[in-house]
């Protein structure tokens, strides 16, 4: 028995989740899964194919590999085993990220569900310890909004939070958040002295390093937040909720959450915990047996390599050069490709691609042009305007925007760091190559409308060094975090904006934030 929190982890980070589940349905939906070595070997196959598991030589040949990445899907609420008939089925969770809904909508509200006990903390081979009664990722929240606390290390989760939050009480909490402050002033010196002992892991104990076990399960949950784009590590590898996030979370934990009853019976909790965001509840009648048909075969097949790229690139409507590149992958022919994808597809899912265009948001310098074009990209496919990523001519914003429908063009600068500021060099580049040399690069005779930034997060002078600029050009400017500006594209899925609301959004005159939206 497990006598701290855990996740199962075959890769500590879920952006592979929609390729990882869209492979296992292919080998196993609608299918018996236990006992079923060859599925599971099959499994093995297909995920190291797709580049989603390291291939190698495998310690064994009974397919445990396979099995691994399945309780990875369990344990998120995306499949279950249907009682009666033994075979496995999507939850409605599962469905959405298969439809093309955007994974990290559906992921963070599973994760913000995850809870002990749970069908899959309970099962043979894994048992946290009945002791916890907890929505783990919610106290974690509740901890990083608390101005006592405001931000953790992975430390503080391995030797604190994982192995002594037991439930969600005000007894429980307020015990953690002094049992955190006391470790960042006494160190090891406030553990148990049998900590070692009582927290094992129940494999075999690293004699080097005795908490490498509980570092591991920690720097998990943390990748596992991160992941939710409500929180992410600074420079000194502390986690904490964005500044434009706090709103977000704050609703969050303010929102009745029940626990989810009967964990020891997997159909009935799965079916609970596996709801998606855009229902309340599963009344899904399962009963009948399916059959696997040719034509589900052909259609799974495309749905596979749809959601493939729509997690590498925006898409916002089926193309013939993406149903060339879907045909290629398949070799399947066109026009069966085209009717599925206009089918199941018809608006596209450039939700899928929010996970990767966060993630660039951080790199730095290292991947910046992909910044950039993205961003062109978005613009684009999303809003609807003439998007041109300038940024390679030199002494030129990354992206300029044009609107023939509302008469504007502006310009955008990307900026891949988590708390950029504008120093003066970027000030006087704004003012002197950007706006005053507008006609350097841009053909077209419409005024512009505004200056923007968009970057992982802003220092706290933004405001003013955008108003520095607006004053000195006449031209209003404004800045936004890449979690908001993720905001803004998935509301514009749901309620396109007009050109002419994109332009007073990002006239503001500061960082753009939820209310602006």
């Amino acid at each position: 028995m497990l006598n701290y929190w855990w996740v199962t982890r075959p890769k500590r980070r879920l952006n592979s989740i929609p390729e990882t589940l869209a492979t296992f349905v292919e080998i196993a939906l609608n299918k018996e899964w236990e006992g079923q070595r060859n599925s599971h070997l099959s499994l093995e196959d297909a995920l190291e194919e797709a580049g989603l598991k390291k291939a190698g030589q495998r310690r064994d040949q009974t397919g445990g590999g396979g099995r691994t990445y399945q309780a990875w899907l369990e344990s998120l609420g995306l499949i279950f085993i249907q009682e009666n008939t033994e075979k496995v089925k999507l939850t409605l969770a599962g469905e959405a990220i298969m439809a093309g809904d955007s994974p990290v909508s559906v992921l963070t509200s599973q994760i913000l569900k995850y809870q002990f006990p749970s069908s899959f903390s309970l099962s043979r081979g894994v048992q946290v310890s009945a002791r916890f009664r907890i929505r783990p990722f919610r106290f974690l929240l509740r901890l990083l909004s608390d101005s006592r606390i405001g931000w953790l290390t992975e430390e503080e989760l391995a030797k604190i939070i994982i192995t002594e939050a037991e439930n969600e009480s005000e007894a429980c909490y307020e015990y953690i958040v002094r049992r955190i402050l006391q470790f960042r002033s006494d160190g090891d010196a406030c553990l148990d002295k049998d900590f070692a002992v009582k927290y094992a892991s129940s494999r075999r104990v690293n004699l080097v390093n005795p908490f490498s076990h509980l570092m591991d399960v920690a720097n998990t949950f943390v990748n596992w937040l991160e992941y939710t784009q409500l929180a992410r590590r600074d420079e000194q590898r502390c986690i904490r909720i964005f500044d434009e996030k706090q709103e977000s979370v704050r609703r969050i934990l303010a929102a009745k959450l029940s626990f989810i009853p009967r964990a020891d019976e997997h159909e009935f909790f799965q079916r609970k915990y596996g709801v998606d965001p855009k229902h309340t509840k599963d009344t899904r009648d399962l009963t009948g047996v399916a059959n696997v048909s040719t034509k589900a075969i052909v259609e799974q097949k495309i749905k596979n390599a749809f959601l493939a790229e729509s997690l590498k690139t925006p898409i916002s409507q089926i193309t013939a050069s993406l149903i060339d590149k879907i045909c290629e992958q398949t070799g399947l022919i066109s026009h069966i490709v085209e009717d599925t994808l206009n089918r199941l597809y018809p608006h596209g899912a450039i939700g899928a691609f929010m996970t990767e265009y966060f993630e660039m948001a951080f790199k730095g310098r290292e991947d910046a042009a992909e910044f950039e074009k993205a961003t062109a990209a978005l613009f684009q496919d999303a809003f609807g305007f003439e998007a041109k990523h300038v940024g390679p001519i030199g002494l030129t914003p990354d992206v300029l925007l044009l609107s023939n429908e509302s008469g504007f063009q502006a310009i955008l600068d990307n900026k891949a760091y988590s708390k950029y500021s504008i120093s003066n060099d970027h000030k006087n580049r704004m003012i002197h190559n950007y706006i005053n040399e507008l006609q350097n690069y841009s053909s077209s005779h419409l005024p512009l409308a505004f200056f923007s930034y968009i970057a992982g997060g802003f220092g706290s002078n933004i405001t003013s060094r955008l108003q520095e600029i607006s004053s000195e050009t006449s031209v209003p400017g404004s800045a936004i975090g890449v979690a908001n500006m993720i905001q803004l594209i998935e509301r514009n899925i749901e309620n396109p904006y007009s050109h002419s609301r994109i332009r007073e959004i990002f006239s503001c005159g500061h960082l753009i934030e939820l209310k602006d939206l």
